[in-house]
């Protein structure tokens, strides 16, 4: 990997620094992880030393965080105009307002991930529209097209990330709305979703104050996947549930029921573990664990065709 970005940037010292002890064993990767779109996300950063950065458009303006372990703490470093509402946002980015000892076991298998992956944790960023944009972007395609759009239109519109000038700040609503047609086209964005992202620009400051399931799912082109997707990011929901993915079921059916399963078999399957069912589906997703193949892959689409 590259050297971290503040010594790329040379050597910038951070304008808020923290550092916090979460009080159990965290895995800071594995609980940060759902917020990185793709391995080339323009807004997340792994480094050699273990170090997780962040770029966020906050309320108080572009930020970038950087989380570094230290031990039994958490070495926290921010910069930019968000800085303090980076770092006191962080334990709940972290999980300190998750509640995963409620979670009962009932099968072998999750019971063997949860004594494996204890220091999982389900955090929220806060950023209901920051979360939402990818998530549309996701919709019934390959990640890899969805993550290809994301970087495209950061690297275009997202302005250089505070201490870290190579990485890119998710653009504010403002800006997403007044993105040209044919800039949405070069992403590989189809105009569906781009339609979808620009009506949810237009309401973002009431999404940031009412994310519940329902107000998104009100905005045209919103379903429940989509909903669920921005409630485990940004609200930290350990219940949603990403009904409509292609792999979940599959995935949830093979480790729970030993077969295939559609979403209404994975909700059957999950019901036992209601209040805890995105957690539950985090914890099988880290497993390693995949039903066998039995049909072919889907294409990465050619996005000059759309």
């Amino acid at each position: 990997m590259l050297d971290p970005p503040a010594e790329r940037a040379g050597g910038r010292p951070p304008e808020r620094v923290r550092r916090w002890r979460p009080g159990w064993e965290l895995d800071l990767l594995g609980t940060l992880a759902p917020h990185r779109r793709g391995s080339g996300d323009p807004a997340f950063r792994v480094e050699r030393d273990g170090s997780v950065w962040r770029a966020s458009h906050t309320p108080e303006g572009p930020g970038t965080l950087r989380l570094r372990p230290a031990g039994d703490a958490v070495e926290a470093a921010a910069w930019g105009p968000g800085a303090e509402w980076l770092l006191d946002g962080v334990p709940e980015l972290l999980g300190a307002a998750d509640a995963p000892d409620g979670l009962v076991p009932r099968h072998r298998v999750v019971r063997e991930l949860v004594l494996r992956r204890r220091g999982l944790r389900i955090g929220r960023t806060r950023r209901v529209f920051e979360a939402l944009v990818p998530a549309v972007m996701e919709q019934k395609v390959l990640g890899l097209e969805a993550f290809r759009a994301w970087r495209y239109l950061l690297r275009r519109f997202g302005e250089p990330a505070p201490g870290a000038p190579h990485m890119r700040v998710p653009p504010p609503p403002e800006v997403w709305v007044r993105i040209p047609s044919w800039e949405w086209h070069r992403s590989g964005l189809e105009a569906v979703r781009a339609r979808t992202i620009i009506g949810a620009a237009r309401v973002a400051a009431r999404l940031e104050e009412d994310p519940s399931e329902a107000r998104l799912r009100s905005l045209p082109g919103v379903g429940v996947w989509t909903a669920a997707e921005v409630r485990q990011r940004a609200v930290g929901d350990a219940d949603a549930v990403s009904v409509g993915d292609y792999n979940l079921p599959g995935l949830v059916g093979w480790a729970l029921a030993g077969r295939k399963v559609d979403d209404a078999g994975m909700l059957e399957l999950l019901e036992p573990y209601a209040g805890h069912r995105y957690r539950v589906t985090r914890l099988l997703e880290t497993s390693g664990l995949r039903p066998p193949r039995r049909g072919p892959r889907l294409p990465v689409r050619d996005y000059r065709s759309f």
